[in-house]
């Protein structure tokens, strides 16, 4: 018997979109849903966490961030040193843009202490791993969620989309 045929999907034309339009795409700056009714069980315990932890308002409220402009932020960024902090300083519509420790802090309203560590030891990231039951060797190199339980994968999930465009 011969194998069937796959049949390809139609391809459809790249159009160029406007600024709106990407912002209104589905995964762009997303925030996380923390189901207040407890509808989804296995997770009561980690949402219960997010919503009363330092990050909730950070991944709950709703940012407009346009691509293009964090794009040319980027392109045109460097580390420099302004009244003895290091700052991030970019260029966006021909402006400066400092972004620095502080601000961050300031608008993700995150209450960091100045004086913690931003560190985190390796021993220190595989005993975390331990603990969350991780089913990977963690001596090992990179570490994928899918070896993490499903409520950590729910975490990871919420930190990669809903912080990396903040």
């Amino acid at each position: 018997m011969a194998p069937k045929a796959q049949t390809r999907k139609p391809t459809t034309k790249k159009m160029d979109k406007t600024e709106e339009q990407i912002m209104s795409e589905p995964h762009h700056s997303m925030v996380a849903y923390l189901d207040p009714e407890g509808k989804v069980p296995e997770f009561n315990e980690i949402t219960r966490w997010l919503r009363e932890s330092r990050i909730n308002e950070a991944i709950t409220h709703q940012t407009l961030v346009y691509k293009t402009l964090v794009k040319e932020f980027w392109d045109s960024e460097n580390v420099i040193e302004v009244d003895g902090k290091e700052v991030i300083r970019g260029q966006v519509k021909q402006r400066n843009v400092d972004v620095s420790v502080e601000i961050l802090n300031t608008i993700l309203q995150l209450n960091d202490n100045p004086e913690a560590p931003d560190i985190v030891p390796i021993m220190c990231q595989r005993g975390c791993l331990l603990r969350m039951k991780c089913t990977y060797d963690i001596f090992g190199g990179q570490i994928n969620k899918i070896f993490l339980p499903m409520r950590y994968k729910f975490f990871m999930h919420i930190l990669i989309q809903c912080l990396s465009n903040r």
